[in-house]
């Protein structure tokens, strides 16, 4: 049977220099389960995977899009699943990793079949939230779709937008389109999760954010800065330094910005990754046994 080994966790955990050993013990490329290192232009700030990692073993869907481009996870689980159908005709192991939890879910259960949001009704709907402002929207969604206002973080513009284009453009609730089906897989699938305590993640975080300065992330913010708008840079790292250099925030606060709004990341990630039984949890430094237990499951 082809089997799916899937390493996640959180962001700064320690997955890319573990993917890249097990990928060479395994013999098989890696499948990126991240919806910013599928950007080009914008390595630094979402710690894609060096030129000489690259080298190293062979990635799919890191920096394979423009900044202006529009993904969701829904093309990503047609992709992947053809990316994958395409590995296992030579192979009976391939690696997926990555901390994007709706990645995840859609390469590995699949995910609701929800309408891709044309250019008019995106464009729209971006100028509305521009000039009302949220709340005005909030209101909006709780009379048009108020089961999904009670579920939905209302204080998440993205969130309520892309609701009340849903609701625009189809004439349908955003709810009737969340039915979580979960779909079975023609292949295997075995989970395993990077875990550090919180203290000692939290600490590579903070390092993390210096050394992508170190690396030029004031630069690569800068010169992404015209583009500002698109969706891809609607990502922590980006957003605090565009507030910078419109003279909102000094560098000191637009960093520690940086490393606060990354660290509440991280613990939303743990938050949903641990509601999944099926995953098998490691330190990042326990590589040999994270190698017997797949060697015993592929067993």
């Amino acid at each position: 049977m082809k089997t799916l080994v899937v390493l996640q966790g959180p962001t700064g955990v320690g997955k890319t220099e573990l993917s890249l050993s097990l990928a060479e013990w395994l013999h098989t490329p890696i499948l990126s389960a991240d919806s910013r290192q599928i950007y080009r232009d914008i390595p630094v700030g979402t710690a894609a995977p060096t030129a000489e990692q690259l080298q190293r073993v062979k990635h799919y869907f890191v920096g394979m899009l423009d900044l202006h481009a529009y993904y969701s996870a829904a093309r990503y689980e047609s992709e992947a699943l053809a990316v994958l159908e395409q590995e296992f005709a030579h192979r009976d192991v391939v690696l997926a990793c990555g901390g994007s939890m709706m990645y995840l879910d859609a390469l590995c259960q699949g995910i609701d079949d929800i309408p891709t949001i044309d250019d008019e009704t995106r464009r729209r709907m971006r100028q509305r939230y521009e000039t009302e402002g949220l709340e005005p929207l909030q209101r909006e969604l709780r009379l048009l779709d108020p089961e999904y206002y009670d579920r939905c973080d209302v204080r998440n513009p993205k969130r309520v937008v892309h609701a009340l284009e849903i609701c625009y453009m189809t004439g349908r609730t955003y709810t009737s389109f969340r039915v979580r089906r979960q779909q079975q897989r023609p292949f295997n699938i075995i989970k395993i999760g990077l875990m550090r305590e919180r203290a000692e993640l939290f600490d590579r975080i903070n390092r993390r954010v210096d050394q992508m300065m170190a690396e030029g992330l004031m630069d690569e913010a800068r010169r992404v800065l015209p583009y500002r708008e698109q969706n891809a840079l609607n990502t922590v790292g980006y957003k605090e330094l565009f507030r910078h250099f419109d003279g909102e925030w000094t560098l000191d606060f637009a960093l520690e910005k940086i490393r606060r709004n990354s660290r509440v990341y991280a613990k939303k990630q743990m938050t949903w990754f641990k509601k999944d039984a099926t995953v098998r949890w490691f330190h990042p430094s326990e590589a040999d046994a994270i190698r017997n237990y797949i060697a015993e499951s592929l067993d």
